[in-house]
């Protein structure tokens, strides 16, 4: 019990960096108090006291704001940080080191009973703050969910999700980014600049309309050259009054407006 609170309050530590001291983290850190109070109610839950299990879970979502079913199952050096509105469902299962924001819910998208409803999230994922997981699928061994994105379909290992619904960024095309982010240090809220696919489609959409006015520009200035040898003869005029020789697309302001 005493060497998985050292590990708790050790991974706490290395991922806030407002945390000072272990003392303070012990007193002041409502994720970890949640995580202590689960565990409690889940050996109870697992030891057939349903009852039991559950006031202990209440008890624990009343001092914290964080809500978690004692059937859940919390893998090791598990970081709620600020956690406020956390719920995580019945089925889910959170594994080692992973982080979790305020505002987010493992929950499920069915009323079976004895079926699996919620998420299973592998090692080192990184859920951001107020974000949805939603159903019984696996997100991925250090998979991140972008904050606030609702995430309804299973993530790959290493992947991004961002967006609602989550849109799925893969790993291999962010790779040297994410080394990057991972050299620097940990990357909190799960998301790096950059991540939505919607802002970088607009930015792509942008920087090739740049380039076809420029190609356009230099087709018009080669005709005028053409047409400028030749205007003795008659008809030999052909760029038209309207034709533009210069660039006017302003492609850096435009991208400054989806960053």
């Amino acid at each position: 019990m005493f060497s998985r609170l050292r590990e708790d309050i050790a991974c706490i530590r290395e991922r806030d960096p407002a945390a000072r001291s272990a003392w303070e983290v012990l007193t002041c850190y409502p994720g970890l108090h949640a995580v202590i109070w689960h565990r409690w109610a889940h050996a109870a839950w697992r030891a057939g006291f349903m009852w039991l299990g559950r006031f202990l879970s209440h008890i624990g979502r009343f001092l914290t704001g964080i809500e978690i079913h004692p059937g859940a199952t919390i893998g090791r050096r598990v970081f709620i940080d600020h956690g406020m509105g956390v719920v995580i469902g019945q089925t889910a299962e959170v594994g080692d080191d992973c982080t979790i924001y305020q505002g987010v819910t493992l929950g499920g998208t069915s009323l079976g009973r004895g079926t699996k409803r919620h998420p299973t999230l592998g090692k080192g994922v990184i859920v951001g703050a107020n974000s949805q997981v939603l159903g019984g699928f696996t997100v991925g061994d250090g998979a991140r969910v972008g904050s606030s994105a609702v995430v309804l379909k299973p993530v790959p290992p290493g992947a991004t999700a961002v967006g609602n619904p989550a849109r799925i960024i893969l790993a291999e095309a962010d790779s040297a980014r994410e080394d990057a982010a991972a050299r620097m240090g940990f990357s909190a809220y799960g998301v790096t600049q950059g991540d939505d696919p919607v802002s970088q489609a607009m930015k792509g959409l942008i920087d090739n309309a740049s380039s076809q006015e420029h190609q356009i520009a230099l087709l018009w200035q080669a005709i005028e050259k053409l047409s400028s040898g030749a205007r003795e003869l008659p008809g030999s005029e052909c760029v038209p009054q309207d034709a533009h020789t210069t660039e006017n697309f302003d492609a850096e302001r435009l991208n400054r407006l989806v960053k």
